[in-house]
């Protein structure tokens, strides 16, 4: 649709709004602070269709067409379990601080290559994309963290898979940024929580799509945590991995959980790409086993 080239709120002689009740500034173009001037039909939603279910979620998905990041230790190239990538890029360091370059050095220590192979396993078809922040024994700054994840929301990602998190308070005021900007920007971002009861950032955001692991059985189990900050829990114990030098390790922990859930983003959206961040959400929740869903909704 075209924009309209004038706002139908401005008064007459193409004079700028009126300042808000609350402040001093007039709205800013394109962003819709009230419905003022119109009315519940002038945005009037159908919600109307058949019931959101996997198959209809995601069934018949390989997630083509959808551009995917993992933003973590790099991944090594041509892993069997992975496959060629679409681009590789890593986090450098120098006077004028920190800086996103392409790279052909692969993985450091295994953690990416193993969250790539999980989302590669559940959407083979999609574009995949790494970005390292990560050091040798996992080794990272909050500095490098931000700038990788940063480059991979303003790059237009459609979903970002971070099974990172810090620490340090210093830096959630930007991180909270720029969740909220990946958000409205129609990025997912996919983010593992701790896999300890600790304080980290980003993914107690609101914005993000919050993971941690479940011990069900079920390999293809996601479910719906009714107790925030988490919000969905996936298999992420005890599962088998792709790891360095083309071979696989069983491992455990949040981190493996959360390229589950990316992967289910990637399939759906490439099956519902009008889908808002927000529909996204919602199909996760109506989708994960604890929830029942009946003839009058959800449950």
């Amino acid at each position: 649709m075209t924009p309209p080239t004038a706002d139908p709120t401005a008064p007459p002689g193409g004079q700028a709004p009126p300042p808000s009740a609350a402040g001093n500034r007039p709205e800013p173009s394109g962003l819709t602070w009230s419905l003022r001037g119109r009315t519940p039909a002038d945005i009037a939603l159908a919600a109307e269709g058949p019931p959101v279910t996997p198959d209809w979620a995601w069934g018949g998905s390989r997630g083509s067409g959808v551009r995917v990041c993992v933003v973590d230790s790099g991944v090594e190239r041509d892993h069997p379990d992975v496959g060629p990538l679409d681009g590789s890029w890593v986090v450098t360091s120098d006077d004028d601080g920190p800086r996103v370059v392409t790279t052909d050095t692969g993985d450091t220590c295994g953690h990416g290559t193993a969250c790539a192979g999980i989302i590669r396993r559940l959407a083979p078809d999609c574009e995949l994309h790494s970005v390292r922040v990560l050091g040798e024994r996992f080794s990272g700054t909050g500095d490098v963290l931000l700038a990788g994840l940063r480059w991979a929301v303003r790059e237009g990602f459609d979903v970002v898979n971070l099974s990172l998190s810090t620490t340090r308070a210093r830096f959630a005021r930007e991180l909270r940024e720029l969740a909220d900007e990946a958000y409205f920007g129609g990025t997912a971002l996919v983010a593992s929580a701790h896999n300890t009861p600790v304080e980290s950032f980003p993914w107690r955001f609101s914005s993000v799509f919050s993971v941690g692991s479940h011990q069900e059985s079920g390999p293809g189990l996601h479910l719906y945590n009714p107790e925030p900050p988490v919000e969905f829990f996936a298999p992420g114990q005890n599962i088998p991995v792709a790891w360095l030098d083309g071979g696989t390790i069983r491992t455990t922990g949040n981190s493996f959980a959360t390229p589950y859930i990316a992967g289910l983003c990637t399939r759906v959206r490439a099956k519902h790409p009008d889908l808002t961040l927000f529909q996204l959400k919602s199909v996760l929740y109506l989708t994960a086993a604890n929830v029942r869903v009946d003839s009058r909704g959800a449950a």
